[in-house]
């Protein structure tokens, strides 16, 4: 292939026994480095994501899928440039632009060892699920790690992460990411939506192809030149109220057992030497502004879990 982006190979060779690649010597920074756990500007997030698509969207259209897209596979130049690296993992498919009865039918060389189903190749982090578990892949896989590498470069984090490659593997297979919202506040809603098309779990549902994916941040790229993506960006979210709130429905809780005490005591009459307190609810989430029946037996109390908030009704015995 030749493509701007794509690392040029001159020449294979083999000298003593050896075998070996010619290709252009790229002066520059692998985008790992270049990320380091700091997610990037997003101009500079969209300037390289754009060119990372646009060279696999060529190498798609030619029947080559990567497989191991990954920061540590994409050097940025000196002038800003990108170039993917190591194609020692791509697998030679059918061509794009062929039928769909072609397409599934591999064009690989009989004189290429051909990977068999059921073996798992690549870097764990960056792995489509059907990679990571040893299915028949195609250019959607390409597309699932191109998404976890535009995760990273927005968030500095990655999307599946755990203390071992299996328990990685599993959270590709199993888990959702974190929503970019939630991390990175200020993106535009357009682009948490493209990343979460990357990321699904079944590559029916999702993205089906790299230029598809080069379309949209072309267009965000645009906007946000021309200072029209500024309109559409997320408000930053505020500062967590959860402390206050805690501590406020504890004043509150307090203030309502001690009301209904003295509310079922005629005045003058000796308080019980010994309130005794019980602890109402045990459920995951927030629960606040309880409110108490007048005879002391019900409380109402609203329970916020996520982003779902419901009114709960309590007995006390």
């Amino acid at each position: 292939m030749n493509h701007p982006n794509i690392v040029t190979i001159h020449e294979f060779l083999h000298e003593n026994g050896t075998d070996f690649i010619v290709m252009e010597f790229v002066a520059g920074r692998t985008l790992d480095l270049v990320v380091a756990r700091h997610a990037l500007r997003l101009p500079d997030a969209l300037k390289y994501s754009l060119q990372i698509a646009d060279a696999l969207s060529k190498a798609h259209s030619a029947g080559i899928v990567h497989r191991d897209i990954k920061p540590g596979n994409i050097m940025i130049t000196d002038d800003g440039a990108v170039k993917i690296l190591d194609f020692g993992l791509a697998k030679l498919t059918a061509p794009e632009h062929l039928s769909s009865e072609t397409e599934s039918t591999e064009t690989q060389a009989h004189s290429v060892p051909q990977t068999e189903e059921g073996a798992i190749v690549g870097t764990v982090a960056y792995m489509s699920p059907e990679q990571a578990e040893g299915r028949r892949v195609d250019a959607r896989s390409d597309i699932f790690s191109f998404g976890a590498v535009l995760f990273e470069m927005l968030t500095g984090q990655r999307p599946f992460q755990g203390p071992s490659r299996m328990a990685t593997l599993a959270s590709i297979i199993r888990e959702e990411p974190k929503h970019l919202a939630d991390l990175a506040p200020s993106l535009p809603a357009d682009l948490e939506k493209l990343v979460a098309r990357c990321l699904r779990k079944d590559p029916e549902r999702r993205t089906q192809h790299m230029s598809d994916v080069k379309l949209a941040l072309q267009d965000l790229k645009e906007e946000s030149e021309s200072g029209q993506l500024s309109s559409v960006l997320r408000p930053k979210r505020q500062p967590s109220r959860a402390p206050v709130l805690w501590a406020m429905a504890a004043v509150l809780t307090v203030s309502v057992v001690a009301g209904a005490v003295w509310f079922n005591h005629k005045p003058g009459a000796a308080l019980p030497p010994v309130v005794n307190l019980r602890q109402l609810t045990a459920d995951e989430g927030l629960t606040t502004t309880p409110a108490m029946s007048a005879d002391g037996k019900l409380v109402l109390m609203l329970q916020t879990v996520g982003r779902e908030r419901t009114w709960i009704f309590g007995y006390i015995p």
